[in-house]
């Protein structure tokens, strides 16, 4: 059996020595954290100092700060705290007493969509100050039968509408919804260097970049710029044939507008018939730009057909007409009233739109739609 015996005087002696030594320790560490602290303020001054002399807006701001701004929260200094280590040590009242600068309170816009903003008016206000001219050339003389102000109307049926012309006070339910579709979708134009194509029949193609649906993407385009939601279709009615157009096309429009039953404009984009003159184009200068002319051509119940809305029709193409009118004489030819229903009747804002004829070209048909979509969203507002 083996016994240890302890010598009490060692331990307490030990304990004695450890204890010291850890004394020892702690007064030099608080000796050398008193001499760093005294170092780091020298060096701080000197950073500022530096700062002051190589940035001279420092000294400008430290110089002009109010008794106000001081006890502002100094963003700029916190960060910079963040980041130097010569500043670790410094407190939040020091920080602002060095320089104290006021964070914008401005709302913050996007420099991009600032541009944008400011690219959209001035392309708003570009398009709303250009002289306009209709072109002769290849051109037919206006005929109309009625006229209010500067609204011509060719009234080809026994209606007499010269109290709509006087009395019209349209108004929309939804004014941003646009349906755009087309009864003869493979309608196209003179063929150009850039817009060159085979034609299928005369002035026709089945290629949709080449046709009026081409054109109706560029009215899209244009009207969505102004907010709108545009529908548009470019299923082909008058392909593989002619005959039926009509009907094929009021089936495609009532499928859409059973399932978007808050939209009030529908727009049939055409290109006018073919005439006794295939170099038929109608046409207006705008600015330096040659545009294709447009036309509403509405529908009544004239021919025996149910069409409760015409009137309202008429009334929707008078209004537009009247802004076109005055924002670009001649960009509108006078609206056709004709005894056919084209589809018109499923809602109060229904129109044929032809834009230009087969001597127009493609391009001068594009170059309408900015202007065509201004006078849209103006009789929207």
């Amino acid at each position: 059996m083996k016994i240890t015996v302890i010598n009490l005087k060692k331990i307490i002696k030990y304990i004695f020595i450890f204890f010291a030594i850890v004394i020892i320790f702690i007064l030099l560490a608080k000796s050398l954290k008193t001499d760093k602290t005294i170092k780091q303020e020298e060096k701080k001054t000197s950073l500022l100092k530096c700062l002051k002399y190589e940035l001279p807006i420092t000294k400008v701001v430290e110089e002009n700060i109010n008794v106000e701004e001081k006890n502002k929260t100094n963003w700029g200094i916190k960060i910079l705290s963040m980041q130097i280590g010569i500043f670790d040590n410094m407190t939040e009242k020091q920080i602002d007493k060095e320089i104290s600068i006021e964070p914008p309170k401005e709302e913050y816009v996007e420099p991009e969509e600032q541009e944008e903003q400011e690219e959209t008016k001035s392309e708003v206000e570009d398009l709303e100050n250009k002289d306009t001219k209709i072109i002769d050339e290849n051109n037919i003389k206006e005929t109309y039968t009625n006229k209010y102000k500067d609204i011509k109307v060719n009234n080809q049926t026994d209606f007499d509408i010269s109290s709509i012309l006087e009395n019209s006070s349209y108004t929309f339910t939804n004014n941003k919804k646009v349906v755009i579709y087309h009864t003869h979708t493979c309608e196209s134009y003179t063929p150009t260097e850039q817009y060159k194509y085979p034609m299928t029949d005369s002035y026709r193609t089945t290629d949709l970049n080449f046709t009026v649906s081409k054109v109706g993407d560029e009215l899209s385009s244009q009207l969505e710029k102004y907010g709108f939601n545009v529908i548009h279709s470019k299923t082909y009615h008058d392909y593989p044939s002619y005959n039926g157009s009509y009907g094929r096309s009021l089936k495609t429009l009532e499928s859409i507008l059973n399932k978007n039953k808050d939209a009030e404009i529908t727009i049939d984009l055409h290109r006018d018939a073919v005439g006794s003159n295939s170099n038929y184009a109608p046409s207006v200068q705008i600015g330096d730009e040659v545009c294709a002319q447009v036309m509403f051509v509405i529908g009544t119940d004239g021919s025996g057909l149910a069409h409760d809305n015409w009137r309202k029709n008429l009334e929707y193409a008078i209004k537009v007409q009247s802004i076109a009118d005055e924002l670009y004489p001649g960009l509108f030819r006078p609206i056709i009233l004709r005894n056919a229903r084209y589809n018109q009747h499923l809602t109060t804002a229904s129109t044929i739109i032809e834009v230009g004829a087969t001597g127009n070209t493609l391009e001068q048909c594009l170059a309408s739609m900015k202007y065509v979509a201004n006078v849209l969203n103006k009789a929207t507002e």
